[in-house]
């Protein structure tokens, strides 16, 4: 930490020894080895410790410097609290003989990976489902441990943890979204600075920002006042990935703020407005181009790279940018190595034109087309 208060300079053992020595008479032998020498080292050993523990303390004691259950404390005493980890949610479907009631609680799970040693991944069902004429129920399920490790794509969960009679196979048609880890200290401090500095009042954008923001798994806010006209409020929520917040974060968001949706006042929000709690919607960009490669590169490598690239530039843009632009797009893929060239971008069927992303929307990747 920069300029430290005087009494936390110079304290090395060194220094300490050297200051303790000078007070010595100097008729009294002190040199390394004598008596005085040897009782007072270990006293400057300790002082020299204690000058770290107390360097330490200023640390903790503020926001920038400070980490972990320190933060937790600090931002607490504004209302602050760190947002828990959030378990994913999605859907699976059962196969096996119709008629079947396939009770809630149901364990099932993806494979683990014996080769990289990935875990299986647990979900549990939430309500019961019957299997229909064709042998086919799709249930409700949420991940057994909330974070980010349960959201999983299509097709991957394929276990039934115990076996349920008359049911011969389970999968997930779409992938598992929404899980979140535990927040990080860069975002509570964020969120912070941002309750300190920019402080909501009298249900103002920035009051009913942070109110959202307090809720766990939001990844980003929007508010639109005079959302249906007058005493009306909309919010939009992304999640943790910039994508449309799933419906059980829309619902907290919602319990949370306004629960009974009739300007009672019973949530957060003040009694008056009427808040609207939804999920942001999505906007495919679909990107096709014909690629010039490396000898030595494959279309299938360099789709990974564009998909990763073109991903990490529209979470920027998330409730931040208005416009997808063509020209960052392509400096995405002229940013990757294997790309020599490019000819005939197109950006949702479009060459050189931008992509407008009005409010309450948010961008995310479509379909990547690339033609070597």
């Amino acid at each position: 930490m920069a300029d430290l208060p005087i009494y936390l300079q110079d304290q090395t053992e060194d220094e300490i020894m050297q200051r303790m020595l000078s007070r010595v008479p100097a008729d009294i032998d002190k040199s390394e080895g004598s008596f005085i020498w040897d009782a007072q080292a270990p006293v400057a050993f300790m002082l020299s410790e204690a000058a770290i523990w107390a360097q330490q303390v200023l640390d903790r004691g503020f926001a920038r410097t400070t980490f972990g259950e320190y933060l937790d404390m600090r931002a607490e005493e504004h209302g602050v609290t760190r947002r828990k980890a959030v378990a994913a949610t999605g859907t699976v479907k059962f196969k096996g003989t119709p008629g079947k009631q396939i009770p809630s609680g149901i364990v099932v799970a993806t494979p683990a990976d014996e080769i990289s040693g990935e875990p299986s991944i647990e979900y549990k069902t939430t309500a019961e489902v019957t299997l229909d004429g064709n042998g086919e129920g799709i249930a409700q399920v949420t991940a057994v441990v909330p974070g980010k490790a349960g959201n999983v794509p299509a097709g991957v969960i394929e276990i039934i943890s115990a076996p349920v009679t008359g049911v011969v196979s389970v999968t997930n048609p779409e992938a598992i979204k929404g899980g979140a880890d535990v927040e990080s200290d860069e975002s509570l401090l964020e969120r912070f600075y941002t309750r300190v500095r920019n402080q909501g009042t009298s249900g103002n954008k920035a009051q009913y920002i942070q109110w959202a923001n307090e809720v766990a798994g939001v990844g980003g806010v929007q508010v639109k006042p005079l959302w249906k006209g007058p005493g009306t409020v909309g919010i939009y929520l992304l999640d943790m990935d910039k994508r449309a917040a799933n419906p059980a974060i829309v619902q907290a968001a919602q319990n949370y703020i306004d629960p009974t949706m009739d300007g009672q006042g019973e949530g957060q929000a003040p009694a008056g407005p009427i808040v609207t709690v939804m999920a942001a919607e999505e906007v495919p960009i679909n990107i096709s181009v014909q690629l010039t490669l490396a000898t030595d590169a494959t279309i299938e490598e360099v789709k990974e790279q564009v998909v990763n690239g073109v991903t990490a530039y529209l979470r920027q843009l998330a409730f931040a940018d208005p416009l997808v632009r063509y020209t960052r797009i392509a400096a995405v893929l002229l940013d990757i190595p294997p790309i020599i060239d490019y000819s005939n971008l197109t950006v949702n069927g479009q060459s050189d034109a931008n992509i407008q992303i009005n409010p309450g929307q948010v961008a995310v990747l479509g379909t990547v087309t690339l033609n070597g």
